[in-house]
């Protein structure tokens, strides 16, 4: 897939393109069939497919103090879109000039004037420009006079059929999902494990002394983390290498009445130096909640239980 990260006119011999446009966090099951049907019109109309998104989440700049975290930093979301085989994406800075850039004018200048664009392909609900006064309507009517149609698709449930509000599913959904804990419903949404990146930090190795070392993850604070919990998952090193762990996500209630949040993975069967390193760490499943115990013998006998469940359940 090619990145494109500058809004320059399109190749003078393209034939143009068919394409998407949104903020594609989590590029969940909903996003990939909008981009199977971009790349599936795309190859039947011999143009180029296309997903245009946004380098800060458009909310972020537009509406800061309730902006939502997010699910995919930029550099998770083009792995993610690169995998769905679609053409090229098309990076766009989102910030204060562009919040206050009108429809139309992004419809000329970026779809047109950048991808050639023939047909889009967006949600019927789909809005943009300047407070979001752009809808499938809008598309339709500079459509005539430009040149381009417009398909506007329903939403649809995890079985990727239409669905009803409740049953879509929405990056909004799956973070709610995640927010209660709901593991397994917002992973069916994503269509993949939830996984978060971060960089392996020293701790005060207190896992250590207990006979279960971890790694303690320190997640970029723009990044949604699940509820607190202990989870069953897998942590991939920076060589490749696939580590199952058991997970401890919440502010360690055992020592602490307000410590920090803390993401710490304890990975089975390994030993070796990770800190400093960017891992990705997967949640699996939602083994239990956080807890505080009567004696540090009881938090083992905890412990131990743990690693032997997500063991369990990861084989």
């Amino acid at each position: 897939m090619e990145v494109r990260r500058t809004l320059q006119p399109d190749r003078q011999d393209s034939l143009g393109t068919v394409l998407t446009i949104g903020a594609y966090d989590g590029v969940h099951c909903g996003h990939r069939k909008v981009i199977a049907e971009v790349c599936r019109l795309a190859e039947e109309r011999g143009l180029g497919s296309a997903v245009v998104t946004f380098d800060r989440h458009p909310a972020s700049v537009v509406r800061p103090e309730s902006a939502p975290l997010l699910l995919t930093d930029l550099e998770q979301k083009l792995e993610l879109l690169a995998a769905t085989g679609v053409d090229q994406t098309l990076v766009v800075p989102f910030d204060e000039q562009r919040a206050a850039e009108t429809a139309e004018d992004f419809v000329s200048n970026v779809l047109v004037g950048c991808l050639k664009v023939k047909l889009i392909v967006v949600g019927e609900d789909f809005h943009f420009g300047f407070r979001r006064l752009g809808n499938v309507a809008l598309l339709r009517e500079m459509g005539q006079a430009l040149g381009f149609a417009v398909t506007g698709l329903g939403l649809v449930g995890m079985d990727g059929e239409p669905a009803r509000d409740h049953e879509q599913v929405s990056s909004t959904f799956i973070r709610r999902a995640l927010g209660r804990g709901d593991l397994d419903r917002a992973n069916a949404m994503l269509g993949r494990p939830y996984e978060v990146r971060g960089i392996v930090s020293k701790g005060d190795q207190r896992g250590r002394t207990l006979g279960f070392p971890t790694a303690n993850v320190r997640v970029g604070a723009s990044i949604l983390l699940p509820a607190d919990g202990v989870y069953a998952g897998r942590v991939e090193l920076p060589s490749g290498e696939v580590r199952d762990a058991a997970l401890s996500l919440g502010t360690r209630p055992h020592f602490f009445t307000d410590g920090d949040l803390l993401l710490e993975a304890h990975l089975i069967d390994f030993s070796g130096d990770l800190y400093g390193q960017e891992v990705n760490v997967s949640f699996e499943k939602n083994l239990r909640l956080q807890q505080k115990f009567e004696s540090l013998e009881a938090l083992v006998m905890q412990l131990e239980k743990d690693v032997a469940s997500a063991t369990q359940w990861l084989q």
